[in-house]
């Protein structure tokens, strides 16, 4: 029983997405580029904004085209979903950063490379256990419906 998300619910989506990944990734980068808390935090916030843009916009239209097309979200399916998810942020997310950071594109390309690689496995096993979450609490929902209308 799959349903359409709803706008607030992508909204939902994409802010847990964001908060959940800058909980763990926030200290590490700060660690690891030599830069304070404060510093990597606005960064990551803004590069969390124009993620979340990216992750609502890119997600509807992937469901779109899963469903156009009859798909399934097969591991392989997922694998693509968060290549290409990841991949295009690469695009927006490397001149910020160097921009922010006040490093070489290059330093910011090595830095968003550390991202993909950290945010790869995490859009992957984050969507799996989002729509696994989902699934439950709908099934659990048309259940209540069914009882509330003795079915």
């Amino acid at each position: 029983m799959q349903q359409d998300k709803t706008l607030m619910e992508r909204v939902f989506h994409a802010v847990l997405y964001e908060v959940c990944a800058m909980i763990m990734l926030v200290p590490l980068a700060a660690w690891l580029m030599g830069k304070g808390m404060g510093e990597m935090g606005w960064l990551a916030f803004m590069m969390s904004c124009s993620a979340m843009l990216w992750n609502m916009v890119f997600n509807a239209l992937f469901d779109k085209a899963e469903k156009a097309w009859g798909l399934r979200r097969t591991p392989l399916l997922r694998v693509a979903h968060a290549l290409l998810f990841e991949g295009g942020l690469v695009f927006a997310l490397v001149p910020l950063a160097a921009w922010w950071l006040n490093v070489s594109w290059w330093e910011a390309f090595l830095l968003d490379v550390g991202f993909f690689v950290f945010f790869l496995p995490y859009t992957y096993v984050f969507n799996l256990v989002y729509d696994l979450l989902r699934q439950r609490v709908m099934k659990r929902r048309h259940a209540d419906r069914l009882c509330m209308n003795g079915e």
